[in-house]
């Protein structure tokens, strides 16, 4: 018994020690990126982590670590895609440390059947991981269900949609239509090809008007059914932001940057590669569809009518964002959103959009969001700051804003937040010719 004893000291004291200098410097690490929100949110996570961990070690009552583990593994898949992102070390290690000293713990008492008693746990530690728990829960459900009752717009750092937006069926609806249209594999072969976008036409469109065009592009794994159809909620959302008049009535169009089996190990290269597809064939096809500003479908008629043209995605598709619509395509477009993606800084803005023939087009909104646990928020911070300090045309607070939104990672329930944030900062009738 006395070696058991040893062994689960010496186990539970290598866990806590692994999940304390793993939780010092993720902590550090936040507070070095200067964005609070997130810093904040980790901290008191971390805490809770690192003193659960504490708990267990102090008392050498190996099931404590159960949370712990729990909790590390929570933020280890919140933090990361399998198969698609790096797999965060950080997380990992807290994970396998909890884990091993969770299992092995287990293992060395179990033969026993001894139930280890819970009074060697150190009241103060134990306490605070109660306080901070609790605290963290009620803060989070508190702002949650109030933002949920808000009906005055949309804010920074919110933590969720109202649910007017989500759940209350619009008598008023806009209809959601495909269109197919000829394009090529400018990113290999260049051979023709069909591909599909839909179409979200606003509650009583009229042919004779003309309407502002929202081009919104899914993520990594997704197609062009992601945001209207898959995920209907946006399309309710947009249906009652609309009959609300929280935003005006537009075009949105949803559209893939995939092409069949076209650079599957690189997909980055479709990135840059979709403005030939966007300038050459989706927008001729969809604008010479359906009514927007453009008076003719062509380079005068888009440039002309950028001040009614928006680009927005997510993940990847917030890459394809900076990447094809405001670095390739500016003289078209000038309100642009990125969520939760990046992979552009300001040396790439100094070769693309200032150059002497787009350095003159104004920007008038660059939206950017991610989660404070999403995986891409650091690079998000890096480029963010680097294109500040590059481009002249985005003063934040201005025409510039990044808002990371608490308690979230890279999923469909942020870029909800980011699309309900984006949609009133487009088509400002101040800033449109």
């Amino acid at each position: 018994m006395k070696d058991r004893n040893i062994i689960l000291q010496k186990l539970t004291t290598i866990a806590f020690a692994v999940i304390l200098l793993a939780g010092i410097y993720i902590i550090i690490e936040q507070l070095l990126l200067k964005e609070m929100v997130s810093a904040l949110n980790i901290c008191f996570v971390e805490s809770i982590l690192c003193l659960t961990a504490y708990c267990a070690w102090k008392s050498h009552v190996s099931y404590i670590f159960l949370p712990a583990a729990i909790g590390s593994v929570i933020l280890l898949f919140c933090t990361c895609f399998l198969g698609v992102t790096p797999i965060d070390k950080r997380y990992l290690v807290q994970a396998a440390a909890a884990i091993t000293a969770l299992i092995s713990g287990t293992a060395v008492w179990l033969p026993k059947r001894r139930v280890l008693s819970l009074r060697s746990v150190p009241k103060g530690a134990a306490a605070a991981v109660l306080l901070l728990t609790a605290f963290s829960l009620c803060f989070w459900g508190i702002n949650t269900y109030l933002h949920k009752q808000n009906m005055t717009g949309a804010g920074k750092n919110i933590w969720a949609v109202p649910s007017v937006y989500d759940h209350t069926p619009e008598e008023q609806a806009g209809t959601l239509e495909k269109i197919d249209y000829q394009t090529k594999a400018y990113a290999t072969d260049h051979r023709t090809v069909t591909k599909s976008a839909y179409v979200y036409l606003p509650f009583g469109y009229d042919p004779e008007k003309s309407y502002n065009i929202l081009y919104l592009m899914h993520g990594t794994g997704d197609d062009e059914s992601y945001w209207l159809e898959k995920n209907a909620y946006n399309k309710l959302m947009v249906d009652r932001m609309t009959a609300n008049g929280i935003i005006g009535p537009m075009i949105i169009v949803t559209p893939s940057f995939y092409v069949e089996d076209d650079c599957a190990g690189d997909l980055d290269q479709l990135t840059y590669s979709f403005q030939d597809e966007l300038r050459n064939d989706l927008m001729p096809a969809v604008e010479g569809t359906y009514s927007t500003y453009a008076e003719s479908c062509d380079t005068d008629g888009f440039t002309a009518s950028r001040d009614h043209r928006a680009f927005a995605g997510l993940s990847r598709g917030a890459v394809t964002t900076l990447h094809s619509a405001l670095c390739g395509s500016l003289d078209y477009f000038s309100w642009f959103g990125a969520f939760s993606g990046s992979r552009t800084d300001g040396a790439y803005l100094k070769e693309t959009i200032q150059t002497d023939s787009l350095k003159d087009y104004p920007i008038h909104c660059f939206y950017i969001t991610s989660g404070s646990y999403d995986f891409a928020l650091s690079g998000q911070i890096a480029d963010y700051r680097s294109i500040l300090d590059t481009e002249p045309r985005l003063k934040e607070g201005v025409n510039t804003t990044f808002d990371v939104f608490p308690m979230r990672y890279h999923s469909t329930g942020a870029w909800h937040l980011a699309l309900y944030n984006f949609l009133p900062q487009i088509f400002l009738d101040s800033l449109i010719n």
